[in-house]
């Protein structure tokens, strides 16, 4: 058990470190940096109680008994934040963590006015003094992630519409990870509520202790959450961004594009994209195809929606999987890769995955029945 605290202690420490120092921070970057420090300090005090020193100094007790607080509206606010672009959080967005000062206000007296002695007869459940509370507490923290998690799954389906629609390669930009961490957190709550209903109120006795496996399992989510929150790239970083949300039919009611010049601007995309490739460039986006066609962000989205019946990411990658197809037929001495790269994928990974959702097999597979069909 020592061993997983010290290592969570240290992880969510060393990432908040590396996230103040991360080049080109966001707003994001600076919300997952407080959250990775609320995760440190939150392990540091489980940890110092689990050793006994909340005896030894009762002061620190309860100290950090509003912390579950923080990590659902700050999960929500990471995803919000990386969908719009804000430099600060807005004076709104504080509201959100209004249940923890509550608790706090309303364990004043116990911090303040309970002697050390009173503190160790409460803390061992000797004195019932905020028993009803702990319950209402442990509800209210469970409603709280679990409705902070639902809102932010919400979300990141919206971030993955917005940025399918501005980007072509969204490796390194897409918030798919925390997807993972979001289960990983609803484990984490089931897990505590079987035990808790199992052993107070069914008198479960368990050969182990679950603390370590719950504890486990935060610690692997910490690892994951600053893994992949310092990879993560803002999207608003030198990026206009267009917000288009839905391709339904009355999307676009409101758009002053007449219909001629949407075939036209069609056709003139068609052209551009067969003649010069501009799916080439692995970083391509939407403005910078815009600017090219010198024709409005959303008018372009509108005209790759309503015609080509796909996004920006799906229409730019349609044309780099028939690139690669073309160059695997002609230079079949060049691996799989340096073909892939050569058309605009900017990682195996990216190929791979986009490959088989347009043609639905493996580069391999489609290639070797191919060149079967072409023999």
């Amino acid at each position: 058990m020592d061993m997983i605290f010290t290592i969570g202690i240290f992880t969510s420490l060393f990432f908040f470190i590396l996230l103040l120092n991360k080049k080109n921070k966001s707003l994001p970057d600076g919300i997952l940096a407080i959250w990775m420090l609320v995760i440190g300090i939150h392990l540091t005090s489980t940890y110092i109680n689990t050793e006994g020193y909340w005896d030894i100094y009762p002061h620190l007790i309860g100290i950090t008994v509003p912390f579950p607080f923080f990590y659902g509206p700050l999960l929500y606010l990471y995803v919000a934040y990386s969908i719009k672009d804000g430099r600060r959080i807005s004076r709104q967005d504080y509201l959100h963590f209004l249940p923890i000062v509550l608790t706090y206000l309303y364990m004043s007296r116990f911090y303040f006015f309970y002697s050390a002695e009173e503190k160790r007869l409460v803390d061992k459940g000797l004195v019932d003094d905020f028993g009803t509370f702990s319950n209402i507490l442990v509800v209210s923290m469970i409603v709280s992630a679990i409705t902070y998690a639902i809102f932010s799954y919400r979300l990141l389906n919206r971030h993955k519409r917005l940025i399918e629609n501005n980007f072509s390669d969204t490796e390194h930009i897409n918030l798919n990870w925390l997807k993972s961490f979001i289960w990983g957190v609803a484990l984490i709550f089931i897990s505590v509520t079987l035990v808790l209903v199992s052993r107070d109120i069914m008198g479960i006795t368990y050969p182990f202790n679950p603390d370590f496996i719950f504890y486990s399992i935060i610690v692997f989510a910490t690892l994951s959450l600053g893994y992949f929150g310092i990879r993560h790239e803002n999207i608003f970083t030198d990026n206009v961004i267009m917000e288009t949300e839905t391709q339904s039919k009355g999307t676009y009611k409101s758009s002053n594009l007449q219909k001629d010049m949407a075939t036209d601007k069609h056709k003139a995309l068609i052209k551009l994209m067969v003649e010069q490739k501009p799916y080439l460039e692995p970083n391509l986006t939407l403005n910078a195809l815009a600017d090219r066609l010198d024709i409005s962000l959303h008018h372009l989205s509108q005209i790759i929606n309503q015609f080509e019946k796909q996004n920006f990411n799906d229409f730019v990658n349609k044309y780099r999987v028939e690139e690669f197809i073309d160059r695997a037929s002609k230079d079949s001495h060049f691996s799989f890769l340096a073909l892939a790269l050569d058309s605009g994928f900017n990682s195996k990974s990216t190929f791979n995955a986009v490959f088989r959702k347009h043609k639905g097999v493996t580069p391999s597979q489609f290639i070797a029945a191919h060149l079967v069909k072409a023999s």
